[in-house]
C-alpha cells in the first residue's frame, strides 16, 4: 500500500501534467478554437443548428456542450437558447439502430436525418479514430454541413473536418480534460459573438 506522501506526490504529478497539457493546448490550438467558434456562430446566425457526437467520456462532453448552448454558460450573461443537439442521448434510437444495423452508423444516421446544409457537426474523439464519429463527419461534408472536431494528437478525424482542434497529447484523460476547457471556451466565444454585451473576460471576473 502506498504511503500518504506517495499519494500526494501522485496527485501533484497528475495535476501538473493536466495543467501542462492545457498550457500546450493554448499555444497550439488558439487559432483553431477561434475558427471553430466563428464557424458555429455563423451557423447559428443563419438559423442553423449544431449536432454533437462522441463516445464514452466524449459522449458526456456532447451532452455538456449542448446543455451550455441551449441553456447558458454563465449566470452573468443572459441570452436566448441556441439550437444544439447531443446525438448521444436518444437511447431508443441508439439501441434500435445499433441492434439492427451496427453501432458504427449511429451518429451518421442522425446526421442524415436531422442535418441540413449550414448546420455544424461537432465530433469529439480522443483517439481521432472513432468509427462512428468518422462516418458522421464524412457524411456531414457530403451533405453540405460544416464540421468541427476535437481530438488528440493522432487520428484521421483532423483531416476530415473544416476545423480540427487537436490537443497535443496522447493521454486520454488529459485530452478529455483539455476538451472540456475548449468546449467551455467555444461556448463563451460564440454567445458573446452573437449577443454582444458588456461581459468580463474568462478568468478576469471582478477585475477593475
Amino acid at each position: 500500500m502506498s504511503t500518504d506522501a506517495e499519494r500526494r506526490e501522485t496527485a501533484r504529478a497528475y495535476l501538473h501534467a493536466s495543467a501542462d497539457t492545457k498550457r500546450r493546448t493554448a499555444e497550439a490550438c488558439e487559432d483553431a478554437i477561434v475558427a471553430a467558434a466563428d464557424l458555429i456562430a455563423q451557423a447559428f446566425r443563419a438559423d442553423g443548428k449544431v449536432l454533437i457526437c462522441g463516445n464514452g467520456g466524449s459522449a458526456a462532453d456532447c451532452q455538456h456542450m449542448a446543455a451550455e448552448f441551449v441553456s447558458r454558460l454563465t449566470k452573468d450573461f443572459e441570452r436566448p437558447g441556441l439550437p444544439a443537439i447531443a446525438l448521444t442521448t436518444d437511447s431508443s434510437f441508439l439501441t434500435a439502430f445499433a441492434n439492427d444495423c451496427g453501432f458504427d452508423g449511429v451518429f451518421e444516421r442522425q446526421v442524415q436525418a436531422l442535418g441540413r446544409p449550414g448546420d455544424v457537426v461537432i465530433g469529439i474523439s480522443t483517439s481521432g479514430n472513432s468509427p462512428n464519429v468518422v462516418r458522421a463527419v464524412r457524411l456531414a461534408r457530403a451533405q453540405g454541413l460544416r464540421s468541427v472536431v476535437l481530438t488528440g494528437a493522432q487520428g484521421q478525424l483532423a483531416g476530415l473536418a473544416d476545423v480540427a482542434i487537436s490537443v497535443p497529447s496522447t493521454d486520454t484523460q488529459h485530452i478529455q480534460e483539455a476538451h472540456l476547457a475548449i468546449e467551455h471556451l467555444i461556448c463563451w466565444l460564440v454567445e458573446r459573438d452573437l449577443f454582444a454585451a458588456a461581459a468580463v473576460v474568462p478568468g478576469r471576473e471582478g477585475s477593475a
